[in-house]
Parts: C-alpha cells; structure tokens; sequence
C-alpha cells in the first residue's frame, strides 16, 4: 500500500500537559443536537496515511452529509473535525497529535466544537487516546467507519466514545462522497493475516475479510453509471482477496475458489469503466495467473505495486515476509517478459533492526538492478506491540537517515533513466484535474500511473477545463523522473 503524508508542525510531545483539564471539565459536544441545526454545520476531514484510508474518508464523509453536514476545507470554520489516522510509521502518528493540539484550544473556547480520531492510531490506543486527550469525543477503529452516525448519536446524548473492539465490516449503503469524478477507490478485502515483524496493520486493521463478488460488480455499476473512467481495487494485500469466501460462488474460477484474477474477469466488462488498477500486491501470493490476466485485459492498467521491503533474504526472513529477493526478481522477470513496458513501484525499509551495511548496500543493488519506475522508502520505525519493536538490535537515528539519503539518491537516479523511455511517445493519459499548482495546467495519468501535465495551446478557459474526464494522446516534451509534460498529439 502507498502512503502520503500531510504537512504538520512541531509536535507537542504530551497534550495533556499543556492543556491540564480533566474529562469532567468539559461537556461532550453536541449533546442532543438536533438534525436541523446539523443542517447548518460543517465538516472538515484531514486523512493521513494510504489509499485505504482515503477510502474510508470518502465513505466517513458520505455519512456526515447523510446526516446533514456539508464539508469545509477550512479546520478553524469546522464544527466537526475528524482525523483519520495512520500507524504505519511513528512520524505519521506524531502529526496526528500535532493537529489535534490546535483544535484542543478551540474546544476550550468552544464545547460544542466535536473532535473525532478514526483510522489506525485510533485503534492503536484505543481508550488511552481519550484518557491522553480528553477533549476528544469519538475514538474509533476502521472496523467502525460504517457506523458513524451511530457512534456520533452516542455522542450527541451525552457520551464519549471509544469504539476500537473487532467488528465484522458490514456493507455500507451510505454512498462516499468521492474527492473525483473521474477515478474512485473500490475496495475488494479489508484486513490483513499476515504477521510481518515491523507492521502494525494487521492489529489495527483487523483480519482478512473479502467483500463478494457480486457487491463489487454492482459496485463498479454504479461508478459506471455516475461517468466514472477509472477504478482502483483497494486491499492491504490484494493478492489475498477471495480465500475466505465460500468455493462456489459468482464468479469463481479454479478450484471453485475466487481470486483477484477471476474478480478481475467478473468486473471487467461493465461499460463505461476505462480503466482498472489494483493495490496492493504480495510477493508471497503473487500468481502467474495474474499477469497473464493484465496481459489479456484491455482495461486492466500496465501498473504493478509489489513491496519488496529489503533486497537481503536474512533480512526477509526477520522481517517474516515470507520469499526471497530471488523469488521476487522472478516475479519481475515474468511481468517484463509478457508486459515489457509495465510500469512497476515498491515500497522498501532501510535500517530495519540488525540490518548490516552489506545487507544495505543488498537493497540498493536490487534497486540498481531492476530499475524501478517509483520506489515508497521509509527507515525502519518501531511499531508498539510488533516483536521488532523489542529486538536490542535497533540501528541509530544517523544510520538511519544515512541509509534511506543513500537510497533515495538511487531510487531517484533509477527513475529518472526509466522517465526518458517515455520522451518523445505518445501516451494514453487519463486527464484529471485542474494542476493546482498551476491553473493553466491539467494532470492526468498514463495507464502506467505516471503522472503528466497538459500545457493550455490556444484553447479557451472553458475548451481546455472541457478535457477533465477525457483519455487523450499525448506527445511527451518533458520527461523528469516522477512527472511528465506533454501536449495533444
């Protein structure tokens, strides 16, 4: 899974030290707030983390304005404000604390003002995030994230709320208030089984649990009909989808199992959908069978995302990822070997615990070697509860940073080689948006999910706004090593 981050400034290291109140010194907020006056107030949702939890930001604020709220990209105006949350790395953590710090002393000054934590750090801690910062309402799980209006209501009388216990992930009829009109999030399995060393995920996002083919689809069906282009099928590990469903049913394929290749078949015909990708994929689970599936697909997007997370098999085995760097080398092979030009990114850990410099420098080779359109790199960072978290080998702070400065060149060096196949081509892209960087520019994506810029030549303000939504051809003028630029063939 990919994941972003937003900017934050310094963390206060304990809230509850700077702003000394009890759970008792302050009212719950909203307490029997009616629906009309609802009617009137905003909401302001700030997303840490990977695609999942944009996902669920969309469906959380599909809630709000089924309950009456309307958005607001300013937090100071907000009468609700709620941070869905990230673990996978303590610097994501920190910044939640950060955030919520300003919007303790508006609650001191406000009591109605209602502070919400969803996502993973929520769940993480649970109760003790409502005993550090008892200025906040609702703490709650991504298990929980379809019962929002419930959990809010209990707000509402009076309560404050911790909802972090397992769930079973009930279908949500509430429709997401989607970011895009052009590409949206579908996600196909929740959860993950796997127990690698260093990751949270597994505790904080619950097990394995595959959503049936046939909600999916009608899923798909309604992006369609609403003029969607392009979807993503969303899992913490993909590959995975299907094992904990019945044999048998719509859509299986071999065995009488489904897997995400016979999804992949079962959704692919709906009309209107240009596009499909997938994220995020396991080296472990990885099929044969699904890359035979991209090669036939028309729709099917040339674009893999497989971690690797180190390139030394000592450190695999540490990290219990489950396969060698030479297993997945040969799963590269086979994606170059059918789809010479798919694009393919990874994400990678550097200066996990016990990581030597020749293990290191094993990394980067593989880096080096299969020359990899975008490589996600973090330093290793101790996850509470993860058996690597309590190893006495944990590498300093400097090695550290040294380690990821080194490969980040590297990965930064790959990418911009693998950028210049692109000069000169002509792409299918898939424009978006306005760039909002730059309002005389559009961005969009090839099918291999590199992302390019469009100039405005000569066309009219409403003529070139007019191409949101549309797949082009692209000439490529411009080829740096994360981005392009490119103008109508």
């Amino acid at each position: 899974m990919e994941y972003f981050q937003v900017d934050s400034s310094v963390l206060p290291q304990h809230l509850s030290a700077i702003f000394p109140m009890t759970a008792t010194q302050l009212p719950t907020s909203a307490t029997n707030l009616a629906k009309t006056e609802r009617d009137r107030q905003k909401y302001h949702i700030v997303t840490f983390g990977c695609q999942m939890n944009k996902a669920d930001s969309e469906r959380m604020a599909g809630v709000l304005e089924n309950m009456g709220y309307t958005a607001t990209d300013e937090a100071e105006t907000a009468d609700l404000i709620l941070y869905n949350t990230c673990s996978i790395r303590d610097n994501a953590e920190q910044k939640v604390y950060s955030y919520l710090g300003r919007q303790v002393k508006r609650k001191h000054a406000n009591p109605n003002l209602t502070l919400v934590v969803a996502g993973c750090v929520a769940q993480q801690e649970g109760e003790a995030l409502l005993r550090r910062v008892p200025e906040l309402d609702l703490v709650m799980g991504p298990q929980h994230v379809n019962r929002l209006e419930d959990l809010l209501t209990q707000v509402f009388n009076g309560n404050q709320v911790a909802a972090t216990e397992e769930a079973y992930i009930e279908e949500d009829i509430t429709k997401p208030r989607r970011n895009s009109t052009i590409a949206a999030w579908v996600n196909v399995i929740y959860g993950c089984n796997e127990s690698c060393t260093y990751c949270i995920v597994p505790a904080v996002r619950g097990k394995e649990q595959s959503r049936t083919p046939e909600v999916i689809r009608q899923e798909v069906l309604s992006l369609a009909a609403q003029g969607y282009k392009e979807i993503t099928l969303l899992g913490q590990n993909i590959d995975a989808y299907g094992r904990d469903l019945p044999p048998g049913g719509v859509g299986a394929g071999v065995g009488g199992k489904i897997t995400l290749t016979d999804l992949l078949y079962f959704i692919h015909d709906v009309e209107g959908i240009e596009r499909i990708r997938f994220a995020t994929s396991h080296p472990r689970y990885f099929s044969p069978r699904l890359i035979k599936a991209c090669a036939e697909l028309p729709k099917v997007c040339e674009h893999f995302h497989i971690p690797f997370q180190s390139g030394d098999n000592d450190v695999l085995k540490a990290m219990a990822r489950g396969y060698t760097q030479e297993k997945y080398r040969r799963i590269i092979d086979s994606i170059r070997e059918i789809m010479p030009d798919a694009s393919i990114s990874a994400d990678a850990i550097v200066a996990f615990p016990g990581e030597t410099e020749a293990q290191f420098e094993n990394t980067v080779r593989m880096v080096e070697e299969i020359s990899f359109d975008l490589v996600n790199t973090a330093a290793y960072s101790p996850r509470p509860g993860t058996p690597a978290a309590l190893w006495d080998n944990q590498l300093s702070e400097e090695v550290k940073s040294d380690r990821l400065q080194r490969l980040n060149h590297v990965v930064n060096q790959k990418a911009a080689e693998r950028s210049q196949r692109y000069l000169g081509r002509k792409e299918s892209v898939l424009i978006e948006s306005v760039n909002p960087k730059n309002a005389k520019q559009l961005m969009g994506r090839t099918r291999g999910n590199r992302l390019v810029f469009l100039e405005n030549s000569g066309l009219s303000e409403s003529q070139f706004a007019g191409l949101i939504g549309q797949i082009l051809n692209l000439q490529i003028t411009e080829a740096r090593p994360f981005s392009l630029t490119g103008v109508i063939a």
